[in-house]
């Protein structure tokens, strides 16, 4: 995901675009009912709080137990294999520890976590960094999968929901967490956003704002190049939600 965006301006600051969001809000309530909004939420909680038993206990962290946190992921549910590879318990600890709780700067340590993550790349690393991060932690940490926001592409949920003067690209994976995050938070704690938490789950709430949004999007994108037909076959709104969350597979509560 790395860019070239330069400089960040003294002062720029991301903000929620408002009419855009309450536009997009009433579309996606069109499509995915409060209660069915609660039940998402719900298994975002599950899934969270089995990251959380995985990552967060005492001790060090044996291969099984990445291997279970990494199934829990979107991306790692089949790669978690290859992920592990063949380094070492400790060496495996050591780059999970660093991550979640290591003494540099998050931004520093989410880069050096991508550049260890042997067969991802890119914003695949970054995907994964970011499910470890925010589902083990979600008051602390935001998630930050493709669709909600590509540089390659420059596409995604968080561009359409922020003002256009706030620059998301940046130079390396590590800034780009940062700057996604910094506009994860502002959307978090608009009104806007709030309507999403009346159910429960904090900022998980905003994931499923964000989620939704892409599916607006996407079904929107679909509608106008693609067949009737086609576009037959994409999921309904929540089992789509569900699939960018990565919990169409239901996770268990405790991984060990």
């Amino acid at each position: 995901m790395p860019g070239g965006a330069g400089p960040v301006a003294v002062g720029e600051a991301p903000e929620v675009d408002i009419p855009t969001a309450k536009e997009l809000i009433e579309q996606i309530h069109e499509h995915v009912s409060v209660a069915e909004i609660a039940l998402i939420v719900g298994e975002l909680e599950a899934k969270s709080r089995a990251m959380a038993t995985a990552l967060l206990a005492d001790g060090p962290l044996a291969a099984a137990t990445l291997r279970a946190a990494f199934e829990l992921t979107f991306v790692g549910r089949r790669r978690a294999s290859a992920l592990l590879g063949t380094r070492s318990d400790a060496e495996l600890n050591d780059w999970a520890r660093d991550l979640l709780a290591g003494e540099d700067q998050l931004g520093v340590r989410f880069e050096r976590f991508c550049a260890a993550a042997g067969p991802l790349a890119g914003g695949a690393a970054a995907e994964l960094a970011s499910e470890l991060l925010h589902f083990s932690a979600p008051s602390r940490h935001c998630l930050w999968s493709r669709w909600i926001w590509s540089p390659e592409s420059r596409t995604g949920a968080l561009p359409l929901l922020i003002g256009e003067d706030f620059e998301l690209e940046a130079d390396s994976l590590g800034e780009g967490y940062e700057r996604v995050s910094r506009a994860f938070d502002v959307l978090d704690t608009s009104p806007e956003a709030s309507a999403f938490r009346v159910v429960g789950g904090g900022r998980l709430g905003t994931d499923v704002l964000l989620a939704c949004t892409y599916g607006v999007y996407m079904r929107t994108v679909l509608g106008l190049k693609m067949t009737q037909e086609f576009n037959a076959l994409v999921p309904a709104m929540p089992q789509l939600v569900r699939r960018l969350l990565g919990i169409h597979v239901k996770p268990r509560e405790e991984v060990c």
